[in-house]
């Protein structure tokens, strides 16, 4: 790939380029994409497309006015507890992911709708506090249940659950086998079952739930999905050294190794955009340049060391954001197995889960809702904790617990 030596930024080949351009010319249609047409749903008498709102087109929308969806923005990405308006939140990320995911996906002559789905509802079930909150609720569950809790999981559990829109098959397939923290050289979309698809689906998901190996086997059914895997690193690489850089956390990009990659996060998507598609164009598999697989794979090592492991963000996490999910858990399990309708559990979540089910036009809310309470209620709490902002999941805590013993303290915009 060619290298603008003054600011190490890639550019696609002059061979790749004009082929690209003949392609389009001649109205190619990329072969591997996924068609509107070979879409599956859970209810494929309902959601017929129209013209003027195709296929994937009705499951972004239905993902965009999902009632969980306004929730992202009060969502830790990686850095919590600051009031700066420049930290990226959760909804920034799924933006971030989808431009990103779509300019890969546009040059490849993927399903750009497709594509927009998966990335918008990718984290809708993430909790409060980015993944020290998922690992705080994951230990919880599974200390009462032997049961895992995985976000990208629970993001399907909203999405053909919770608040269910009769979303497709290839869009939750994409959010469950998003795993942002696997990276490979190499993405090749496994097949859908040919006779029980969804039977397929839900034992997967299952398997994600007591296996604990089961969610990094997952493998995305499209080439859209594989686009979305590994943007969705891509976006978060570089952003979150800028986020360290606004905060302090770190001083300058010198911890980073630059090597084929670069090190600002400009660069990052870039160099990781260019080597996609001149690895991928045509091919039923999304690959890269094994330099820069293996400088993507490092660079996201030396974010770990230092900025995830990074002992500023997670003593505030682990002194007292843990245990406001522990005392929170068992607090809101008491009022699960008593089911008192007066309770915040079940004015908050109960009727709020009630309400954005109300006029759904594919089964009987009040068989749904006696479904819904016949649960272990663990998996209510669970549902309702990994519902909350980082705000509502701090106001909850000082509402059940008065005098409590933990107490978060914002670092202001003038501290």
């Amino acid at each position: 790939m060619p290298v603008n030596k003054n600011n190490g930024y890639h550019t696609l080949s002059k061979d790749l380029s004009e082929r690209i351009e003949q392609d389009r010319a001649n109205h190619w249609v990329n072969p591997y994409a996924c068609p509107d047409s070979a879409i599956i749903r859970r209810f494929d008498d309902h959601d017929k497309p129209h013209l003027w709102r195709p296929a994937f087109v009705m499951d972004v929308e239905k993902i965009l006015h999902n009632n969980y969806y306004n929730r992202y923005s009060d969502k830790t990405q990686v850095i919590s507890c600051y009031k700066n308006d420049d930290i990226s939140r959760r909804a920034l990320h799924v933006q971030l992911v989808s431009r990103i995911a779509r300019t890969i996906g546009m040059t490849l002559g993927l399903n750009l709708d497709l594509i927009e789905a998966i990335s918008l509802g990718h984290d809708i079930g993430h909790t409060p506090f980015g993944h020290a909150g998922e690992r705080f609720l994951n230990a919880l569950y599974n200390g009462h249940t032997g049961r895992l809790f995985n976000h990208n999981i629970h993001s399907a559990r909203v999405l053909d659950h919770l608040i269910f829109r009769n979303v497709s098959l290839q869009v939750l397939d994409g959010v469950i086998c998003h795993n942002g923290e696997l990276e490979q050289q190499e993405y090749k979309p496994k097949r859908f079952s040919a006779t029980d698809p969804w039977g397929e689906f839900d034992t997967n998901l299952e398997d994600c739930y007591t296996d604990p190996s089961a969610n990094k086997r997952q493998i995305p059914g499209t080439l859209e999905g594989c686009i979305m895997r590994i943007s969705d690193i891509i976006a978060y690489l570089g952003k979150d050294r800028q986020d360290a850089l606004k905060i302090g956390l770190i001083e300058n990009n010198n911890h980073f190794t630059s090597g084929t990659l670069g090190t600002t996060n400009a660069q990052i998507i870039n160099n990781m955009t260019v080597s996609i598609i001149e690895h991928s164009y045509g091919k039923p598999y999304i690959s890269m340049d094994k330099d820069v697989y293996e400088t993507f794979s490092k660079a996201k090592t030396e974010n770990y060391q230092t900025i995830y492991n990074n002992p500023q963000l997670n003593d505030m996490y682990n002194n007292n954001i843990r245990p406001m999910f522990h005392d929170m858990y068992e607090a809101l399990l008491t009022q699960a197995k008593r089911m008192d309708q007066s309770s915040i559990l079940y004015k908050h979540h109960i009727n709020y889960i009630r309400s954005a089910n109300q006029y759904s036009h594919y089964f009987n809310i009040d068989k749904y809702m006696e479904h819904y309470l016949s649960q272990d209620p663990n998996e209510i709490v669970v549902d309702f904790m990994a519902s909350m902002t980082d705000d509502y999941f701090i106001d909850l805590y000082n509402y059940l617990f008065p005098n409590g013993s933990y107490k978060v303290d914002y670092i202001g915009y003038f501290d």
